[in-house]
């Protein structure tokens, strides 16, 4: 028996959650972890496991069935998603996007972002009731804001969404493999390489394959690839991790000085040979019990110019505000994407500027929303911050869905007293909103503008304030954002923190703050 129990739930709640069959209700993609004893609170991510990465090919001939879906009761719970007007009035530079981007109305804007919240859960709910069917989705905005979902077995996996919410915009086409296929052969390949799946060998969904990424871990020349791949089973294919044009992004932030710290705002960090980039903070993490952390991209610190302890500043020719300084334990900082992460500490005494107020109760963990005038919804909805609620796992993170990123990369005017990033004249910083576009880097490949000095800024969803990532590299550019299709690439949050955490032996319960940081014992 095939179960096709997906029904409309009456477009209620504030979360996106799935009810499983014995009635107990867990959120989908993340949830916020309470630590009211600890000051800050938290966020880890739940819901079924799903293989890293995935995304599937319409049009390939699907294989032969050889095993039945297993026998499955009938879930009582549904799928449930907002109404379109909360997600759009929630999202309004994400509607804006849509709407400048394919030349679409508000309204259908709205739908197209409700069906971006409802896509992560009905992915899990896909993943746990026919896995031997399904072979991963992607959100199609060019045609249409379709949500294709591949299959092996079409009929079985149109009968299991045959009561989602705008079920005219999800379609089902034939795949050869299926997800789980995929992410097994992945991790077989990974195995005889002695790589990594999920980041140096990853699965390609919308192509329905499996990806070596070249050029790091793996080399091009690597001799045990080309059995590797023949013993895959599924088709796979080799890709340079990052094109040979990319340049990183780090350089000098821009200045904003008011407490609490929040994601998007300057870094200056000085260099061993005397001079000084920086990079732009991430979001806010806890180490250990309550201990306060910033995360930004592991190039700021990490090889090249920086073989000594660096400590970061705000506008460091002035006033020169402490901010960070490189963590001593290896485990916090490394410079090989995906894995480009610096989770640091505060300087000495740096805590008490940047955090809440000493006794205050704790408010949230902000990410900065800045206008700029490429940003067209920011003339009538204004700048901002935006809580952060938790983060999406890299596995779960579609392509085609609208995210929003926040940088602070600057060059000066004449006078001016800032450290010149190179980002070039024309260039103004702050949140820009555009378009997943795939993920077989092993990171988030993004059409969103970017300069050096953005490095280490958040990439997050507007409407839920969840983070995703945080900016790495890209395609080279200076100046004003003109290139619509201009491509960068964000190191997943998920991804760095089971990296760091496994590197260190979870002894530090490295974790996403949902909760900005206290100065002091938290009011009770």
């Amino acid at each position: 028996m095939i179960v096709a129990g997906l029904a409309i739930a009456g477009l209620i709640g504030a979360a996106v959650a799935v009810t499983t069959g014995d009635g107990a209700e867990r959120p989908a993609v993340t949830t916020a972890a309470a630590a009211a004893e600890e000051g800050l609170g938290s966020a880890t991510a739940s819901g079924p496991t799903a293989p890293p990465g995935a995304t599937a090919s319409a049009g390939a001939a699907p294989a032969r069935q050889t095993e039945t879906e297993p026998q499955r009761e009938p879930t009582s719970g549904p799928v449930r998603a907002r109404p379109t007007e909360v997600v759009a009035q929630a999202a309004p530079a994400s509607v804006a996007y849509l709407q400048d981007r394919y030349r679409i109305s508000a309204t259908e804007a709205a739908r197209r972002l409700a069906l971006q919240e409802l896509s992560a859960p009905l992915a899990a709910r896909l993943t746990e009731q026919v896995p031997r069917s399904y072979g991963g989705m992607w959100l199609d905005q060019a045609a249409g804001g379709v949500l294709t979902v591949g299959a092996t077995d079409v009929a079985a996996v149109q009968a299991a969404v045959a009561d989602v919410p705008d079920r005219t915009h999800v379609r089902v086409v034939a795949v050869r493999h299926t997800l789980s296929q995929l992410a097994e052969a992945a991790t077989g390949v990974a195995a005889a390489l002695d790589a990594s799946p999920g980041s140096d060998v990853v699965v390609d969904q919308q192509a329905n394959e499996v990806v070596v990424l070249t050029g790091d871990r793996i080399a091009a020349d690597e001799p045990r690839l080309a059995e590797a791949r023949r013993a895959a089973g599924v088709p796979t294919r080799t890709q340079a991790r990052t094109p040979a044009t990319n340049v990183p992004k780090a350089c000098d932030p821009r200045y904003c000085p008011q407490a609490p710290m929040r994601g998007g705002i300057r870094l200056d960090v000085p260099r061993d040979d005397g001079s000084v980039g920086g990079c732009t903070t991430g979001f806010n993490l806890i180490v250990g019990v309550r201990e306060a952390y910033v995360l930004t991209a592991g190039h700021c610190v990490v090889g090249g110019r920086h073989q000594q302890v660096d400590r970061t500043w705000h506008q460091f020719l002035g006033p020169k505000v402490p901010v960070n300084v490189e963590a001593p334990n290896p485990d916090l900082a490394e410079n090989a994407y995906p894995y480009d992460y610096a989770i640091m500490p505060y300087q000495t005494g740096a805590l008490s500027r940047w955090a809440y107020p000493r006794g205050a109760t704790a408010g949230p963990s902000l990410v900065n929303y800045w206008c700029v005038p490429d940003n067209k919804q920011c003339a009538t909805r204004g700048s901002r911050d935006v809580p952060i609620t938790g983060y999406v796992p890299w596995k779960d993170i579609q392509t085609g869905w609208v995210v929003c990123a926040t940088g602070s990369a600057y060059t000066p005017k004449a006078g001016e007293q800032y450290v010149d990033s190179g980002a070039g004249a024309g260039y103004v910083p702050g949140t820009r909103c555009g378009e997943i576009i795939g993920k077989s880097s092993g990171g988030i490949d993004v059409q969103i503008c970017a300069r050096p000095g953005d490095s280490g800024g958040p990439l997050f969803t507007e409407a839920d304030g969840k983070a995703l990532g945080i900016l790495s590299n890209g395609d080279p550019g200076q100046g004003a954002c003109t290139n619509p299709n201009e491509k960068n690439f964000y190191a997943p949050i998920s991804t760095i923190l089971d990296r760091a955490n496994a590197r260190s032996g979870e002894r530090l319960r490295i974790r996403l703050a949902t909760s900005g940081p206290v100065d002091g014992p938290v009011a009770r």
